[in-house]
C-alpha cells in the first residue's frame, strides 16, 4: 500500500468510525454526487458554469434523464438510511436520484426543486408531473418545482434543513462547491452547532479549512467503503 493509499484508508476510516459515533447524521449533497452517473457538475472543470464562463457551448447528456440511474454514492446514502443512521438528507439537485435510490420522502429536502415534480403555489405541496394534474387538491395551481435564479427556495425544504443542520452532530457534504447560498449556509449552521465537518468534493470549498476531515477523492471511491466499514462497526459481516 503506497503512502497515498494508506492515507486516503485512514481517512475512511476516521469516517467510518466517526459515522458510528454520531447521533444526528445530516448529509448535504450536490451536484458532483450525480457525475459519476452521467450527469454534469457546475463548477467542475467541465462542468456547466465553468463551459459557459469560457463561452464553451453545453456538452451534450451521455444519457437522457429518464435513463440515469443512482450511482454507488446514492446507494451508500441509502444504506445510512436503511442502517438507522440517517437522520435528514439535504440536496441541491434536482435530477430525482434520491429518490430514484430509495430514499424516504420524510428525510429528504430538495432545495432546488426535482425535474419530476411539480409544485402547487399555494399550499407547496409537490406532485409528480406523471399524473399530469394541473390542479392541486388544495384548488391551487401546480407549475414546476425546480428554482431558476432569483427564485425563492421551497419554504418548508428550506426551514426543515436549516433546523436539521442546527440538530447535527456530524453533517457530511457530498459534491458540492458549497458556493450557493442560502444552501450552503447550512454547513455553517452545523459548525455553529458544534457538528463536526466533513467534506467529500474533488474541487476546492469556501469551507475546506473549517472540515474536521476532508476528501478530495471520487465519491464512490470513499463513501461506499465508508459505509462498509461502518456496518463491520455495526456487527454486520458480510
Amino acid at each position: 500500500m503506497t503512502t497515498t493509499d494508506k492515507d486516503l484508508d485512514q481517512r475512511i476510516q476516521t469516517l467510518a468510525q466517526w459515522l458510528y459515533e454520531s447521533k444526528y447524521l445530516v448529509v448535504f449533497t450536490g451536484a458532483g454526487i450525480s457525475t459519476e452517473s452521467g450527469l454534469p457538475d457546475f463548477r467542475g472543470p467541465d462542468g456547466l458554469w465553468t463551459r459557459r464562463d469560457k463561452g464553451l457551448p453545453l456538452k451534450p447528456m451521455q444519457v437522457s434523464w429518464e435513463d440515469v440511474q443512482p450511482n454507488a454514492g446514492h446507494l451508500a446514502i441509502v444504506e445510512l438510511q436503511n442502517l438507522g443512521k440517517l437522520k435528514f438528507l439535504i440536496s441541491q439537485n434536482v435530477d430525482n436520484l434520491h429518490l430514484k435510490s430509495g430514499i424516504r420522502a420524510e428525510l429528504l429536502a430538495e432545495l432546488h426543486g426535482n425535474i419530476t415534480k411539480l409544485r402547487c403555489r399555494r399550499c407547496g405541496a409537490t406532485v409528480n408531473r406523471s399524473e399530469g394534474l394541473t390542479r392541486c387538491k388544495c384548488g391551487g395551481e401546480l407549475t414546476k418545482s425546480v428554482v431558476d435564479f432569483g427564485e425563492p427556495l421551497p419554504e418548508k425544504d428550506l426551514r426543515l434543513s436549516f433546523e436539521h443542520s442546527r440538530k447535527s452532530d456530524l453533517f457530511v457534504v457530498v459534491g458540492s462547491s458549497l458556493v450557493v447560498t442560502p444552501a450552503a449556509d447550512m454547513p455553517r449552521e452545523a459548525l455553529l452547532s458544534g457538528a463536526k465537518l466533513v467534506i467529500i468534493n474533488q474541487g476546492q470549498t469556501p469551507f475546506d479549512h473549517l472540515a474536521s476531515l476532508r476528501f478530495h477523492e471520487r465519491i464512490g471511491e470513499v463513501l461506499p467503503r465508508a459505509v462498509k466499514r461502518l456496518k463491520r462497526l455495526m456487527g454486520f459481516f458480510e
